[in-house]
């Protein structure tokens, strides 16, 4: 198998948990290039404007928008390996996780098909749900036409979270800003959030089941606002758990600790308590970040453009795929120090 051309970058970074002092917990040793040209013959992942997750075996699963698109799997050495069956050109959002039988399912939501969606790693659908028919019309935009005939669309579901009792959360982060809570055999049971006080969403992007606590929350990378925000699982604010960051997209946990992709050309590592332990690949070129057009002769090493989507895998390495329309991601590694 031919592995893809320059969009994976390795640079090696030690942790150590034990350490008290937030600056002394990360340090970058050494960086080198990996990963350069998929199987196929392109040059070039493909437009990159949607997640990645890991699977327990390592498998690196990103999702892709498109003609082309769908999700792709590599290895653990950036190899491709192949595309999940029958999976939607058009997922912004999706998580691996395991149910209660042990089994990893991927869940996610088609942006533009409005189905949210369980289906196995071998891309068997096991649950179909209908948004359109089943969250309520007051939650969707009015069919309106504008001044020029465009109409919109009435959801763009952006992200899918699943709690342990296997509950689907979906949000509607290029819609209303609303997130959707369905049962575990697909059937709606509510909405919260949304633009109106108390939670004030300014493009809630992407959400997920935040481990950390006892009772499991909601995190929320409210993008525009510049924060993120934890809820609930019945959707009651708690309150803002970090702000300032630059314009968040995506969030992972490893351990204690939460890693942020930020559109604007950085990743954050946050502990617990939301305090900042790290900035990662800081691009201050405004130029390169927050879109999806900075050419492959543009990208720098160890520098980000508009990190998208974000992901652990289980030994602490950090996987980033970016929003560009040739398809970027990158790899930090994490190693523990003795």
């Amino acid at each position: 198998m031919i592995k893809i051309q320059a969009v994976i970058l390795l640079a090696f970074l030690v942790f150590n948990p034990a350490l008290k002092a937030h600056n002394e917990i990360y340090h970058q040793a050494s960086q080198a290039d990996a990963w350069p040209l998929l199987a196929d013959g392109r040059s070039q992942v493909g437009n990159s404007h949607g997640g990645i997750d890991v699977a327990k075996n390592g498998d690196v699963y990103v999702s892709v928008i498109g003609p082309n698109g769908g999700i792709q799997i590599y290895n653990q050495q950036g190899e491709y390996l192949n595309n999940v069956p029958n999976a939607p050109k058009d997922i912004h959002g999706f998580v691996i996780q395991a149910d209660a039988s042990g089994e990893e399912f991927i869940y996610g939501a088609e942006m533009s098909g409005h189905k949210i969606f369980k289906m196995r790693l071998s891309g068997e659908r096991v649950l179909n749900i209908d948004a359109l028919s089943q969250i309520p019309k007051k939650y969707q935009k009015p069919q309106v036409k504008n001044a020029k005939g465009w109409m919109p669309r009435p959801l763009r579901l952006t992200a899918t979270a699943v709690n342990q009792q296997g509950e689907l959360f979906v949000v509607d982060g290029y819609g209303l800003d609303y997130i959707h809570k369905f049962s575990a055999d697909g059937q709606y049971i509510t909405t919260f959030g949304g633009r109106e006080a108390p939670w004030k969403f300014n493009n809630c992007h992407k959400i997920y089941i935040d481990p950390r606590y006892q009772d499991n929350r909601i995190l929320c990378a409210d993008r525009a606002n510049h924060r993120l925000v934890h809820l609930t699982l019945e959707g009651h604010l708690i309150g803002d758990y970090a702000t300032n960051l630059r314009r968040p997209s995506a969030i992972d946990f490893f351990n204690g600790y939460a890693a942020v992709a930020e559109i604007s050309g950085r990743v954050t590592i946050l502990d617990k308590q939301g305090v900042v332990i790290q900035h990662l690949g800081t691009n201050n070129n405004r130029s390169e970040t927050d879109k999806n057009k900075t050419p492959p002769e543009k990208w720098r090493h160890g520098i980000f453009t508009s990190p998208h989507g974000i992901s652990f895998d289980s030994k602490g390495n950090l996987y980033i795929s970016e929003y560009n329309k040739w398809g970027r991601i990158l790899r930090f590694d994490l190693s523990l120090v003795e």
